[in-house]
Parts: C-alpha cells; structure tokens; sequence
C-alpha cells in the first residue's frame, strides 16, 4: 500500500493483516483497540464504498456502547475513544489529527483547560469532534455546551460520531485515484 493512500475498497476483505491494520489507522488513529474491534468489520463483507465500510464499523462501535452504562463503559470502547487525541494538543502522531487540527493553534492555555474540564467531568473520554474547518471559538463553544450538558451517554455517542465523519472525510482524500 502507498503511504497515505487508501486502496482500492473492493479486494480490502482479503488483503493482509498488516494491509487492514494500516487501513484503519489512516482512517481513524493508530490503536491495538481499533484494530481488534474493526478488523473484524472489514474481513465479514465485500464493501463497495469506504463510507460503507465506515458506516460497518460505526454500527460495531455502537454495539460496544450499547453494552455500556455511564457507570460501567466497554474497556475497549473506551481505549478507542482515548486514542484520540487531544484538541490543540501540541504533539500529534497522526499526521490526519495535526493537519485537521491545524487551525486549533494558539490559544493553548485556554484549550487545555478546556480539555482537563472535559475529561473531569467525563472520565476517561476524550473530547472528539469533526473539525472541518471550523475555526477555535466555535470548536471551544462546542466543547462548553457539551461539558455543561454534562451527559456521558450522549458523549461517548457523539465521540463515536465524530470519528466515523473524520473517517469518512479522511477517505474522501486519501483513495488512490484509478
């Protein structure tokens, strides 16, 4: 597989282990959780479509959240939400995450606080949300409504949401073009 770059979807459910393993992580984030959960997903079918195959793993993840309570979450679901990273946070390893966050730069202070607010009051989650394009204030206005609704059910779906739209959107840019 060419770095950065999606193959073709309709041989993806025979290609190797190390094939579908680097299929995820471009589409979501590198994550020994992700791919145990997910791997799965793309071997059961032939998908003609990457946003089909998303919409297979979004229902796979909401089978995980569905065996959830906002006592008790899924370990796996929540290795994967936590695989996410920070908002603004300075070092990214996926290369995906620091350029979609590009624009969430500066005001650190500000972001971080609102990172820790977040994750105190909805622990072991991470605050995820499709960026596309929006600028900080808007982002950070987000993130309060969502911190001051204060529902755990609510974020872990709206998480699981929010990667499967980056996802999507990754794929849109990253398909080898024939």
């Amino acid at each position: 597989m060419v770095q950065h770059q999606l193959p073709p979807i309709s041989g993806l459910h025979s290609y190797s282990d190390l094939t579908q393993t680097e299929v995820l992580d471009l589409l979501f984030e590198r994550s020994p959780a992700i791919h145990s959960s997910l791997i799965p997903v793309i071997r059961t079918a032939k998908y003609q479509s990457y946003p089909e195959l998303i919409d297979a793993c979004h229902i796979q993840l909401l089978s995980l959240a569905a065996s959830s309570t906002a006592d008790i979450t899924d370990a796996t679901l929540l290795s994967i939400l936590e695989s996410h990273p920070r908002l603004g946070q300075k070092k990214v390893d996926s290369a995906q995450s620091a350029a979609e966050q590009a624009n969430l730069r500066g005001e650190g202070e500000d972001l971080a606080r609102l990172n820790r607010e977040y994750e105190d009051k909805f622990p072991r989650l991470r605050y995820v949300v499709f960026v596309n394009g929006r600028g900080r204030p808007e982002i950070m206005q987000d993130m309060r409504a969502r911190i001051d609704r204060g529902d755990y059910t609510k974020e872990v779906d709206a998480a699981i949401q929010a990667m499967c739209d980056i996802a999507k959107d990754r794929a849109s840019k990253l398909l080898v073009q024939l």
